[in-house]
């Protein structure tokens, strides 16, 4: 019977890094979503298709997602983060100086620069466009994707109340919605463009009323 050959790597190679491995198949995976998303549209996309452009078996997908919403959420996160050292340390913070007004337009006009960005103006035009037909995935996207922005919101808000320059019985959730709602309704619905004259005026509009004074 002949001899077992070692399981140790022959001198001068190195055993294959499982770590480096899986990385290159999760990132492979992150560009096959984002980019079948955006060519087929949200319905066509599947496990199946993701698995077949990045060169991977499908029951690596599913031992790490358990659905393709999943994955594009994910993906689409990782996007961000990987953006995020171009965008600047304020890409994930609400700036607070003092001015409530400086603050928001300074980060609206962040999130236009985003939502013109090609690397990600496609793939989150079809995740929310079909997070408007399909509720379950619209209330994924708006728990993973869109809450947590929205909590930085309520807490400058929160501490413009503090300051005296918002009205104390203001709730911070609705108000919210005078600066994100328009600027999402005119990107996702072409309604008309978006700039940052546009977010800028949203701004002095929602602060200072329409109302004579």
């Amino acid at each position: 019977m002949a001899a077992q050959k070692s399981a140790q790597p022959a001198p001068g190679k190195h055993a294959p890094d499982s770590a480096r491995r899986s990385e290159k198949s999760r990132r492979a995976i992150y560009d096959a979503a984002l980019a079948l998303v955006v060519e087929a549209g949200y319905p066509k996309t599947t496990i199946e298709g993701i698995a077949a452009r990045a060169g991977v078996g499908k029951q690596t997908i599913y031992r790490w997602w358990s659905s393709k919403a999943d994955v594009l959420m994910e993906a689409f996160l990782d996007l961000a983060e990987r953006s995020a050292p171009d965008a600047g340390p304020e890409s994930y913070t609400f700036p607070d100086t003092g001015d409530i007004a400086a603050d928001l337009k300074l980060v609206l006009r962040a999130t236009v620069d985003e939502l013109r960005d090609p690397r990600f103006e496609a793939p989150s035009r079809a995740l929310a466009a079909e997070g408007v037909v399909n509720e379950q995935l619209g209330r994924e996207l708006v728990a993973k994707l869109m809450q947590p922005s929205l909590d930085l919101y309520i807490t400058r808000l929160r501490a413009a109340q503090e300051a005296g320059q918002v009205r104390p019985e203001i709730d911070p959730r609705i108000a919210l919605e005078f600066f994100v709602s328009p600027l999402a309704q005119r990107w996702l619905q072409h309604t008309g463009p978006i700039s940052y004259e546009y977010t800028d005026t949203l701004v002095d509009y929602a602060l200072h009323g329409l109302a004579p004074r």
